[in-house]
């Protein structure tokens, strides 16, 4: 792969506490426009993997390339600028106001006037459209004057990828969008995944299988903090490395 297909980049990211290595020597490589899934049994260090990677927390040692920058030592809202944005934690929806003030002010703080609730009308008018087509896309239009806290589960999430979005980020990270979701939601959020991914780049931590296959062009394999296996879904669900790692763990 040369340079111009990497998008996000690790060189022996490592992560210790108080002498347990939580992750252990990393080498990532994320393709620009592929979703990228990072996957594992628990315990495995995804999550810490994907804190560092979103600079919520320091590497211990190793290096993070973003569009072949050095990212390491940026704090996250500079990542965010930078087009690196993860849903769910940069994402603010307030729940007392409605699905289309949430979009609104993502949009507004993209433009830097972050929480300007007394703009002209003319102003808000020109964030309304942009924020329609945002909840559309989302398919929240039905829900548009609805405050967030009425939202079901899987409407909500789709309204944290909608604020995400305001943000326009080049890179998507999703951590374990399907969490906590029915059948009737990872169906929807699934195919909004999808949709969302087209001229953009995601990488997730998820824990449905199902919903791994379906949507990844890549598959992550972690264990004990180290990358045991890594390919398509076909290749890595035939490891017999990655089966014996998931014996006895809940796939689903």
């Amino acid at each position: 792969m040369n340079n111009n297909d990497t998008i996000l980049a690790t060189e022996d990211l490592t992560r210790e506490f108080s002498g347990f290595v939580a992750v252990n020597g990393v080498t990532l490589r994320v393709h620009r426009g592929s979703i990228h899934a990072l996957i594992g049994p628990n315990g495995a260090g995804k999550t810490t993997c994907f804190n560092l990677l979103t600079k919520f927390l320091a590497p211990t040692r190793g290096r993070i390339l973003f569009k072949g920058n050095d990212i390491t030592s940026l704090e996250p809202a500079e990542v965010a600028r930078l087009g690196l944005v993860r849903s769910f934690q940069i994402s603010a929806v307030f729940p007392h106001m409605t699905v289309l003030e949430n979009v609104r002010i993502a949009l507004q703080r993209k433009r830097g006037a972050s929480y300007d609730f007394w703009r002209s009308t003319a102003v808000l008018k020109q964030y309304n459209a942009r924020a329609l087509e945002l909840i559309e896309d989302v398919g929240l239009t039905s829900f548009v004057d609805w405050l967030a806290v009425e939202l079901p589960y899987g409407r909500k999430r789709a309204l944290e990828i909608a604020t995400t979005l305001a943000l326009d980020p080049e890179m998507l990270l999703l951590d374990e969008p399907m969490a906590g979701m029915g059948h009737e939601d990872i169906a929807r959020i699934s195919a909004l995944i999808k949709r969302v991914a087209v001229g953009r780049t995601v990488l997730m931590v998820e824990h449905n299988l199902s919903v791994v296959a379906e949507l990844s062009d890549t598959i992550t394999v972690l264990t004990r903090g180290s990358v045991l296996a890594e390919g398509d879904y076909a290749t890595v669900s035939a490891n017999p490395d990655v089966r014996e790692a998931y014996m006895g763990v809940g796939h689903a």
